[in-house]
């Protein structure tokens, strides 16, 4: 099994920066979310600093802002390319870095996913991920012949028969099922295709996938909930696992909660990543880094804060942003978010506090030099908080420069990130075993 290596990093990407008010930045581009040469710009510095792999997060509908013009007046996350398309031709452009791309089991069909991955997996030559979420927001749903998203316990319970669908499908074929031998005129081995044939409580899929099994056996399959179904869907089936965290403690807490479930599922606890985001503010004085904080807040439109929180913790735009945060119904959106709202409110976080604090998904914003932010990096990952981190930068083109530049030569400085890199795809990079094709004994035939 994998042993524990050294620091994984990804680089979680959002089309125009991290921050809200990322693409107002002064020295900002304001039109990199559909500037194909930026991100190819972009992933080669990425490769260059050997960054294990991209992250494109994704929803399938304008999620904030669609119905309240004044907000949509004043996002800056709108528009964006879809992101299987966009790694594909990334993936044409570079030769190491990976690639994690998020899809739906909601509003999707497994045959479908199985399908693209695979086809990206083989194009890349093994370097690509699914990122696997579950659909939460009313948006979305109205964009799939509903009129409100599925309850969260059938979301999960729909995204357990998903992935098990997709995994079986990629071992449609044995490795070497394909001979394509000229001579002999045998293109393909019947004997070592395997027919799904799955009926299950939301599918029907006969199968086999019509590509040969992917590079990696798998694509690296990713999965970013911290929910108790999350939990156990990543402990059965999730290589990678992306969390928002804002402390070590709960870090650890998650940590120990999620690699302890591993053992029942009969899987090492190296078998499976820990990372959560983080965005940084660098600069080269605490001083240069706070005020960079301090410039991109004042940018933010109340307007967008009172949009950003209203699918995660409901509607507060009657409130006063300095007031203290109300206590709303729950909604049925993102569950791991609660401990965060109940924790603010124990603080007596103002909702612009609120919304400072989470307005990176959740995950943990840090505002200083590199070798502060190394530090924690550094602390987290020895202390067992983590196996690496999701970087997120605020902004274009400044604040990628400072990771590349600043934080990772640190990082490599201290000899906890690698300087080249391991293998040549993805899982050889993240020290992950290749999935082996669990085929039959007897041969398998059409029915």
């Amino acid at each position: 099994m994998s042993k524990r290596t050294g620091l994984t990093l990804g680089l979680s990407v959002t089309s125009n920066g991290s921050h809200a008010a990322g693409w107002r930045h002064p020295t900002a581009p304001r039109d990199t979310s559909l500037d194909f040469d930026f991100w190819r710009g972009l992933t080669l510095r990425a490769e260059a600093a050997k960054i294990h792999f991209i992250f494109f997060a994704d929803g399938a509908a304008v999620r904030q802002g669609a119905d309240d013009p004044e907000a949509l007046r004043h996002m800056g996350k709108i528009d964006q390319f879809e992101p299987l398309t966009l790694i594909a031709a990334l993936s044409a452009v570079t030769s190491r870095i990976g690639f994690i791309a998020t899809a739906s089991t909601t509003y999707n069909e497994p045959y479908t996913i199985a399908r693209k991955y695979a086809s990206i997996d083989h194009i890349s030559h093994g370097r690509v991920g699914w990122n696997v979420v579950t659909s939460w927001s009313e948006d979305e749903a109205r964009n799939f012949n509903l009129d409100h998203s599925l309850r969260h316990e059938l979301r999960y319970r729909r995204a357990e028969e998903f992935v098990d669908v997709v995994t079986g499908l990629w071992n449609s074929w044995e490795d070497d099922a394909f001979l394509r031998d000229q001579e002999s005129g045998v293109y393909v081995d019947p004997d070592k295709m395997h027919v799904l044939g799955h009926q299950g409580e939301f599918f029907k899929v006969k199968g086999p996938l019509n590509i040969a099994r992917p590079v990696q056996g798998f694509p690296v399959v990713a999965q970013a909930g911290s929910s108790e179904p999350g939990q156990q869907l990543a402990a059965r089936t999730a290589d990678l696992v992306y969390t928002a965290q804002q402390n070590k403690e709960s870090a650890q807490q998650f940590y120990r909660s999620l690699k302890g479930r591993l053992a029942a599922e009969g899987r090492a606890e190296e078998s499976l990543k820990i990372m959560p985001g983080i965005l940084p503010i660098i600069g080269r004085t605490h001083a240069e880094a706070t005020a960079r904080q301090e410039q991109l807040n004042a940018l933010v439109h109340p307007a967008v804060i009172y949009a950003s929180l209203k699918p995660k913790f409901g509607d507060m735009s009657a409130y006063p942003l300095d007031g203290p945060i109300p206590n709303l119904p729950e909604t049925n959106g993102i569950k791991s978010i609660k401990p965060q709202l109940d924790a603010a409110r124990a603080k007596g976080l103002t909702i612009r506090e609120l919304y400072q604090t989470s307005g990176a998904g959740g995950h943990i914003q840090l505002v200083g030099t590199a070798a502060r932010i190394a530090d924690l990096i550094e602390e987290w990952f020895t202390e067992r908080a983590c196996d690496g981190f999701n970087i997120m930068p605020p902004y274009f083109s400044e604040g990628l420069s400072d990771i590349f530049d600043l934080l990772v030569p640190e990082l490599q400085r201290r000899g906890l990130f690698h300087a080249e890199y391991e293998g040549s795809t993805l899982r050889d990079a993240l020290a992950l075993d290749r999935p082996k094709h669990p085929a039959r004994k007897a041969a398998v035939t059409n029915p």
